[in-house]
């Protein structure tokens, strides 16, 4: 089973462009993010006639995420719990039955949370803390999980070709990393760097300034996965080609192999 996390940044701008790597790739279960279109906008019609059933998680022109599955998926979820005041649209999750077993699959579009200090920022890491809530659960089921999307988190400076010109943006400041970390150190394991622990694999290049044309990216879209998910893992890469296709997103897809 191969699950795949990209950030369209557009699902109508780039439908597409995703039908035709869905085809080409034919990833069993895709999280995007960014689709930018209501729940009734989104073109469910060109992803199902592929074999995908569609969920989304949807919000006018901004955010909104969703899961795509070729296998049955169960108990969809929307929302990231512990705040009923937030209405940005930034998590799903769902149970997808493979042939061996089931992972619980959750997708996610975590805040960029600049300009930092301010109140996106505090946004950011207030989100994250309620996300480390939800993955303390996810791991304490002791089930197979993961939870994968566009992070907004730098790792490491090995993560970023230029890291020193990222040292005060909200992706790689210390708490950022650190709140990321506390997540991590739960118990999970970073499907990518897993497997690639060597620099230079980037995600995401900016459109500006001829990043893509000079390699200057960024990784920050993860597969954070559950020691009973880390067990079944396979394999994991990135789809970096498709970065250099027409109309790409900035953003280029991630995936991992389960033995499910």
């Amino acid at each position: 089973m191969r699950i795949a996390t990209f950030n369209i940044n557009g699902i109508k701008a780039r439908i597409e462009a995703l039908t035709a790597w869905l085809e080409e790739a034919g990833p069993e279960v895709v999280v995007l993010q960014e689709i930018k279109s209501v729940d009734e906008g989104f073109p469910r019609e060109a992803i199902e006639d592929l074999g995908y059933r569609v969920e989304t998680h949807g919000q006018k022109s901004f955010n909104g995420v969703a899961i795509l599955s070729k296998l049955p998926l169960e108990d969809v979820v929307r929302g990231l719990p512990g705040d009923e005041s937030d209405d940005q649209a930034r998590w799903i999750e769902g149970t997808v039955i493979g042939d061996k077993g089931a992972v619980r699959v959750c997708g996610l579009y975590l805040p960029n949370g600049n300009p930092a200090p301010g109140p996106k920022y505090d946004y950011k890491l207030a989100w994250m803390a309620r996300m480390r809530t939800r993955a303390a659960e996810l791991m304490s089921l002791e089930e197979p999980a993961l939870m994968a999307g566009d992070y907004n988190i730098i790792p490491q400076a090995e993560d970023a070709a230029k890291p020193d010109s990222w040292r005060q943006d909200a992706l790689f400041l210390p708490q950022s990393r650190d709140a990321y970390r506390l997540i991590l150190n739960l118990g999970f394991t970073e499907a990518f760097r897993s497997r690639h622990p060597e620099p230079g694999h980037y995600s995401f290049w900016d459109y500006q300034a001829g990043a893509w044309q000079r390699n200057n990216g960024i990784r920050i879209d993860h597969i954070l996965m559950t020691p009973q998910c880390a067990d079944l893992m396979t394999d994991s890469g990135i789809e970096k080609k498709l970065r250099g296709r027409d109309r790409p997103s900035d953003h280029v897809p991630v995936w991992v192999d389960l033995d499910l």
